[in-house]
C-alpha cells in the first residue's frame, strides 16, 4: 500500500513531492520548485511530468487496490506546458477521465501559488495483478 505522507515513491521524496490528498477520484500533491528547475531557472517540464505521473499512478493503484488489489503501470504520459515557473511551490490535482477494470486514465492539471495553470497532463495506467 502507498504511505500517504511521503511523495509516493523514491523519486517523488526526492523532487519534494507531498500527497495532500489520496483516493481514487482524487489525489492532490505539492512539489517545490527550487530544485526542480532547468538551467535557465525555470521549473523543468521533466519535474512537472515526474508531479503528474505521481498523482496519477497512486489514484490508479487505489483505485486497483479498491477492485481486488494489483499494481498501477504506467503505460502513456503526455503534457502541455502552459506558462514558466521560476519558484514558489506548485500543486497538482489528478481526477480519472477512465476508471476500469484494466486501464485508469487521469488528467492531472498543475498549477501555481496564483491558481494560473502551469501544465495540463494525462496518464494512463495498466492494471496488473501482482502476481
Amino acid at each position: 500500500m502507498i504511505d500517504p505522507t511521503t511523495g509516493g515513491g523514491a523519486l517523488g521524496t526526492t523532487m519534494g513531492i507531498t500527497l495532500v490528498e489520496a483516493a481514487p477520484e482524487r489525489v492532490m500533491g505539492t512539489m517545490p520548485v527550487k530544485g526542480n528547475t532547468q538551467p535557465y531557472g525555470l521549473l523543468h517540464g521533466g519535474a512537472s511530468c515526474v508531479l503528474a505521473e505521481t498523482l496519477g499512478s497512486v489514484g490508479a493503484h487505489l483505485h486497483a487496490a479498491r477492485h481486488g488489489g494489483g499494481v498501477a503501470v504506467g503505460v502513456d504520459i503526455n503534457a502541455t506546458h502552459h506558462r514558466a515557473v521560476r519558484e514558489g511551490v506548485i500543486t497538482g490535482v489528478a481526477t480519472p477521465v477512465h476508471l476500469g477494470r484494466t486501464i485508469a486514465t487521469y488528467e492531472i492539471v498543475i498549477s501555481d501559488e496564483a491558481q494560473q495553470r502551469v501544465c495540463t497532463a494525462r496518464l494512463t495506467c495498466l492494471l496488473r495483478s501482482q502476481a
